[in-house]
């Protein structure tokens, strides 16, 4: 019979004994490598779940754009309120970016997606039954909120259930679906009411929390908040019942009691000299994904076809049929070619797109070559949403998840969940401003913007591909 000591004292010496038990030592041994594949299915189903927010993320966000002309026949709507519909959701995402990361430390990363749903569901609820713009502002209001801590939360709790060798490209799946949503909700859209689609738009939340009864918590989470069994249940259940999870809990385990060691963390600890390299990655790339124009040209990029003379109906089918298509390709290559390459081809290719774009205006205010404005508009733009798509969509929010030790994500994760937000609400705020100042000096400047991304991916930002959590937090934040 075990005594006391004997069950402690196995808890001591690793993970092994009290999960495996001694007649799968041998098993787990001499299978781990053959069957390392069949273990990652629990890994891909929770994944599964939790991108079900990032699409919910896209279809809040193209939710706007095929039910404008309905909304404001059917509430008698002035431009001004539709815009204040449209807008405010991105200040309700800037809440939710400031509110996630202290949420998602408190009640942990399946707490705060039951939160987001919550106010989705609410929010959804409270556009289809609105009368008037004040009903239908709170309800938009409330979706952009939850769609501000899907925007954080999602990311980080795949760093944290995946192996290292898949870790790049199942968070690139959130920007996947961020993509896919946006793209169905403009499809759907144009096929049912806005009422309609406000309830469609409650399935993908729906499922993310019946999903949510079937997966595991953050093991990194569990571990951060001193619950031994329940963080290596987690583990257990992640990587599979007959996997040896010894020596990747002994990792976390001891990194989480190295941090542990340390005073608890105020927001203005983030600014020590020990977190400033990893906050100037998670933050400058955020100011790199948003501040190259993305959102305006996305949000407006019908007007930008017509200026251009392009059909804008065709434009945008092929606008988010390569954004859908590019971004997958991506989430392929990210695990084999890295990040830094992806951004850095990434940042190329939007400055190409920003010149052909500028040429395009050029000749169409200088009138010359104006057959040619067209194709080289049209050209311009989707390879400015190509090359978007293949790095500098998915790869800030993959490298955002990595960095940040667990003792500060919350709070450095908000920060830099809060600049993004900004930066989108800015560019998509200021574009029509731009663009009424110069068409094509607007993409000169988003140009040179983008230039100096591709500066700052190469002097500091680091290759985080093939390594664990762990060890990139240590590497970064000494």
């Amino acid at each position: 019979m075990e005594t006391k000591e004997d069950v402690e004292g196995g808890k001591q010496r690793g993970v092994r004994e009290p999960l495996l038990g001694e007649n799968n030592k041998q098993l787990v041994h001499g299978t781990k490598d053959q069957d390392h594949d069949h273990h990652h299915w629990m890994v891909y189903f929770t994944t599964f779940i939790a991108v079900c927010g990032s699409f919910e993320f896209g279809v809040c966000c193209g939710y706007s754009s095929p039910t404008q002309e309905a909304i404001r026949r059917d509430l008698n709507l002035s431009l001004a309120e539709y815009s204040l519909f449209g807008s405010i959701l991105t200040f309700g995402a800037m809440i939710g970016a400031i509110t996630s990361g202290p949420i998602a430390d408190f009640i942990g990363r399946k707490g705060a997606m039951r939160v987001s749903s919550a106010f989705c569901i609410a929010g959804w609820l409270r556009i289809h039954f609105s009368k008037g713009p004040i009903s239908l502002d709170i309800g938009r209001l409330a979706t952009g909120y939850g769609m501000g801590v899907y925007s954080f939360v999602v990311p980080v709790f795949i760093a944290e259930i995946a192996p290292k060798e898949l870790r790049g490209a199942l968070t690139t799946l959130n920007q996947f679906m961020i993509v896919t949503g946006s793209s169905m909700s403009f499809v759907v859209g144009t096929v049912l009411s806005w009422r309609a689609l406000a309830l469609v738009e409650l399935i993908p939340t729906a499922v993310l929390l019946l999903g949510l009864f079937f997966i595991p918590e953050s093991p990194r989470w569990l571990a951060k908040k001193g619950r031994s069994e329940d963080f290596l249940a987690s583990l257990q259940i992640l990587r599979g019942k007959d996997y040896d999870i010894s020596q990747e809990a002994e990792e976390i385990q001891d990194y989480i009691t190295s941090l542990e060691k340390l005073p608890k963390s105020k927001v203005l600890d983030l600014f020590q000299k020990r977190y400033m390299r990893s906050l100037t990655i998670g933050v400058g790339l955020m100011v790199c994904q948003q501040f190259g124009g993305i959102n305006g040209v996305v949000f407006y990029a019908s007007s930008v076809f017509n200026l251009a003379g392009f059909p804008s109906t065709a434009g945008s089918i092929y606008f988010a049929i390569c954004q859908i298509v590019i971004t997958g390709v991506g989430a392929t290559l990210i695990d084999k070619a890295g990040r830094k390459p992806l951004l850095l081809v990434s940042g190329l290719g939007l400055v190409a797109g920003c010149i052909c774009i500028a040429v395009a205006f050029y000749l169409k205010v200088h009138d010359l070559s104006v057959g040619a404005v067209p194709a080289l508009g049209v050209t311009g733009i989707l390879v400015y949403a190509g090359s978007f798509a293949i790095g500098m969509g998915a790869v800030p929010w993959v490298v955002m998840s990595e960095i940040f030790p667990v003792n500060i994500k919350g709070q450095a994760g908000s920060i830099a969940t809060l600049v993004n937000w900004f930066g989108a609400w800015l560019s998509s705020y200021t574009f029509n401003f731009l663009m009424s100042w110069s068409l094509y000096g607007t993409f000169i400047l988003y140009g040179g913007i983008n230039a100096l991304a591709i500066v700052f991916i190469v002097l500091v930002v680091p290759e985080t591909k093939g390594k664990s959590l762990e060890q990139l937090q240590a590497a970064i934040n000494v």
